[in-house]
């Protein structure tokens, strides 16, 4: 049975993928890698394949997306399938920059708390701001993750390469799915990872925002189905 490694995203845990590893262990055996202890996405990616079966699907959300471009640069011959979801390969603008450094710099002086209620109409369809499974789902996540490991998610964001360049290397086959309203890493931003991998499929999810995992997880769960099985 195919090992399917799923990698969440900033300030989430494994409860990002409640519904997909519920929906998928019939088929794949399901792991979720830990993003919370290093502070470099190189780290992040060696953390994860130290975990992970000699051979193995991933998927990654936002940040999980970050960590699995740098996860095809270290150890392409171990990834069998690729999935990227709400991400980009792109690095931050220079406002992203300024914004993430003024985020480390509230959690650093005691505000952590304030960071996940400013940050959900970012990561939400505006729905979906109403629903308060799912918008507490995210404040329970991030409570959990804390203040200091947001503070090394943020620093290895910060850092991390543009995975352009690295695309058009990998040679499995590759998903690339996003919610039509996600701001935050916009449609346009994975046509042109789609565009860059050979033979990526693009899908987009309809009247979802950032975390698609958890605002549409039955659209999910098919999508990551259709590609484990493809």
């Amino acid at each position: 049975m195919t090992t399917l490694v799923l990698l969440p995203g900033l300030l989430n845990d494994a409860r990002l993928w409640a519904d997909q590893v519920a929906a998928l262990s019939p088929t794949a055996t399901v792991m979720v890698g830990d993003l919370t202890r290093d502070d470099s996405v190189a780290g992040l990616a060696q953390r994860v394949l130290a975990a992970a079966p000699a051979r193995f699907a991933l998927a990654g959300l936002s940040m999980g997306g970050y960590t699995a471009m740098e996860i095809l640069r270290q150890a392409p011959e171990r990834v069998e399938r690729l999935a990227l979801l709400d991400t980009t390969a792109r690095p931050d603008l220079p406002e992203q920059t300024q914004r993430r450094r003024d985020a480390i710099a509230v959690a650093q002086s005691g505000g952590f708390g304030k960071i996940m209620p400013t940050m959900l109409p970012l990561l939400l369809h505006p729905d979906h701001l109403a629903d308060e499974a799912i918008t507490g789902l995210c404040t329970a996540m991030a409570a959990a993750v804390g203040p200091e490991a947001f503070v090394r998610q943020q620093t290895a964001i910060l850092g991390r390469p543009d995975s352009r360049p690295s695309l058009p290397a990998v040679r499995c086959p590759t998903l690339v799915l996003c919610g039509r309203e996600d701001t935050l890493t916009p449609l346009d931003r994975h046509e042109e990872m789609a565009a860059l991998i050979p033979g990526a499929r693009l899908q987009v999810i309809e009247h979802c925002g950032h975390l698609s995992a958890i605002e549409q997880p039955a659209a999910v769960t098919a999508a990551l189905l259709g590609w484990l099985e493809g």
